[in-house]
């Protein structure tokens, strides 16, 4: 059974596997990270531990049995009670309802671990898998996205309120 675990040093080797594996299925639906993500990887989640750690953020890996990552859910911005929510999951189980149960646990735990009262979070148009997720998961629509929030695409705002 699939464990949602909040973002550790650890993990470092697994979330880049999943990212190399996983690059050409996420391209298809949300801007590519680019080389340089690749190419300065271990700065670049070193520096996501220590943002991590000043609280402004919080970020969680879906960690399978095997130790492989399965999917990433990263709570950003949080401030006021309010958050936003971005998450993937790899190809090999898209489609299995792995993301909304991943969603719908986030939200309690962030409510729990983190005092947050709203989530919200933004799909672009043609991201169909991303909008049924955050249906599934008690999310509606609350306004548009521009291409600044969406890396070059519009779409939708999501919101949810959370309960304690």
């Amino acid at each position: 059974m699939p464990e949602l675990k909040r973002l550790h040093a650890n993990h470092a080797q697994a979330v880049l596997a999943f990212e190399l594996a996983n690059r050409t299925y996420f391209a298809a639906s949300i801007s590519d990270r680019g080389d340089d993500f690749f190419d300065r990887f271990t700065d670049g989640y070193n520096a996501l531990l220590a943002e991590q750690e000043t609280g402004s953020c919080a970020f969680y890996v879906l960690v399978a049995e095997d130790g492989s990552v399965l999917g990433r859910f990263n709570l950003y911005d949080l401030e006021d009670g309010i958050a936003r929510l971005g998450y993937r999951v790899a190809e090999r189980v898209a489609g299995r309802g792995v993301a909304t149960a991943a969603v719908q646990e986030l939200c309690g735990m962030a409510t729990a671990r983190h005092g947050l009262q709203t989530l919200r979070a933004a799909t672009s148009h043609d991201n169909a898998a991303s909008q049924k997720v955050l249906a599934k998961a008690g999310f509606v629509p609350a306004g548009p996205a521009t291409p600044a929030d969406l890396g070059g695409k519009s779409g939708t705002w999501y919101q949810r309120h959370l309960q304690p």
